[in-house]
């Protein structure tokens, strides 16, 4: 094990434990957020995938700017300093929102303050780790931050029951671990001098056209699976419409985020060995066969089964995708490389949480589930037939 992990750098270890923290506290509040949404405040499901669209989309169209920034100033901490700590100071209007219209400002926010962070922090990633490691270091970045994000909806679970389903004092209490996170940021990490030698001009047209033909089909894939990848608040709504109390309704994110930061490491690591598309394949073939899966469930059991299929199908799926973009960028480029992949995903989960909401309020709730199984197996062959796997 201390071989294995000797190929992580410190970075890396600081980004992980401030990605622990930062969804920790983040889980805590989206674990029960949509529950919040509908029984106290509300709100009907369009309100909700709509909120959720909003907030992923800022979130992801946010990134190509703060990306391609990161690249032409050449300092990525501040930028990710800035993210982390504006998603902090958004969390008390959770537990002031009085009405949807306050969620969707706190989410707004909060999802702003992501967009701001996650390009250049990924960036930064790439720039402390040698290529034949990669796919280890975005595992294992992406393992501690999933403890976080199991670890969030299981101190939900503990206090719901504790304090009787008091889902403000939570909304308070998640402060805590997002400020810890900002403290660890701007402490621990040092801007290697690798990544301010390769200045580039922001916004200028040239620098997408070295960013290769498998690089554009990435995206293309990317583009056409997130139309169907709606927002977690659907399975949870999903999880508590077959049975599940909603005391107990956070805990299913538990699970889930569990078996994905068991898996993300190993994935890694292993598409380190033997490529990464196989991988990234069988990640999207498990999504289509979920989202089935939560289209017909009809008790808590099988909800419980296809939480764990997710996690895994997350492990195979995150960490790979981001060290394909790397594989496939120049060093000068990465920055707005990883802005624009998820500048493409945030132009397609706005219309998907969308248009989920739509279909499961005016057909039925499988009807989304359906869709979202669709878009990922289309994607799936999207992916085999164009890009060629490569040994790491």
């Amino acid at each position: 094990m201390k071989k294995l992990m000797g190929n992580i750098h410190r970075n890396v270890w600081i980004l992980g434990w401030v990605s622990l923290l930062t969804d920790f506290g983040t889980k805590m509040i989206q674990s029960i957020l949509p529950l919040f949404l509908v029984s106290t405040l509300g709100a009907n499901l369009i309100t909700v995938g709509m909120i959720e669209g909003i907030a992923e989309a800022t979130a992801s169209v946010l990134k190509i700017f703060s990306g391609t920034l990161s690249d032409y100033w050449g300092k990525r901490k501040e930028l990710a300093i800035a993210g982390y700590g504006l998603s902090a100071i958004v969390i008390p209007l959770f537990a002031l929102a009085n009405n949807p219209v306050w969620i969707l400002i706190a989410r707004f926010g909060d999802r702003f303050g992501k967009g701001l962070r996650v390009a250049p922090r990924n960036a930064l990633v790439a720039d402390v780790t040698k290529a034949e490691h990669r796919g280890a270091a975005y595992g294992f970045r992406q393992s501690l931050d999933t403890i976080g994000a199991f670890c969030g909806p299981l101190a939900a679970i503990v206090l719901m029951y504790s304090t009787g389903q008091n889902y403000r004092l939570i909304f308070w209490l998640a402060i805590i671990p997002a400020f810890l996170s900002v403290l660890l940021l701007v402490v621990g990490i040092s801007e290697p001098p690798k990544s301010v030698q390769h200045k580039q001009s922001p916004w200028k047209w040239d620098n997408y056209q070295h960013l290769g033909r498998d690089y554009w089909l990435l995206l293309l894939v990317a583009l056409v699976f997130n139309l169907g990848n709606f927002s977690d608040a659907f399975l949870l709504l999903r999880a508590n419409q077959v049975g599940i109390s909603p005391s107990l309704v956070p805990l299913s994110l538990v699970v889930m985020n569990l078996i994905y930061s068991l898996s993300a490491y190993p994935v890694g690591l292993l598409s380190d060995r033997i490529g990464r598309i196989g991988l990234l394949s069988s990640g999207f073939l498990l999504f289509a066969l979920v989202y089935l899966g939560f289209a017909f469930a009809q008790n808590p059991i099988q909800i419980w089964v296809l939480f764990s299929i997710y996690g895994l199908y997350l492990g195979l799926s995150q960490g790979i995708l981001l060290a394909l973009v790397a594989d496939h960028t120049p060093v000068a480029l990465r920055g707005t490389a990883f802005g624009l992949m998820s500048l493409v995903i945030g132009i397609a989960l706005l219309p998907a949480s969308g248009l989920a909401g739509f279909l499961w309020q005016s057909i039925n709730p499988q009807a989304p589930f359906l869709a979202g199984s669709l878009f990922a197996i289309i994607s799936l062959f999207i992916l085999l037939l164009t890009i060629k796997d490569e040994r790491n």
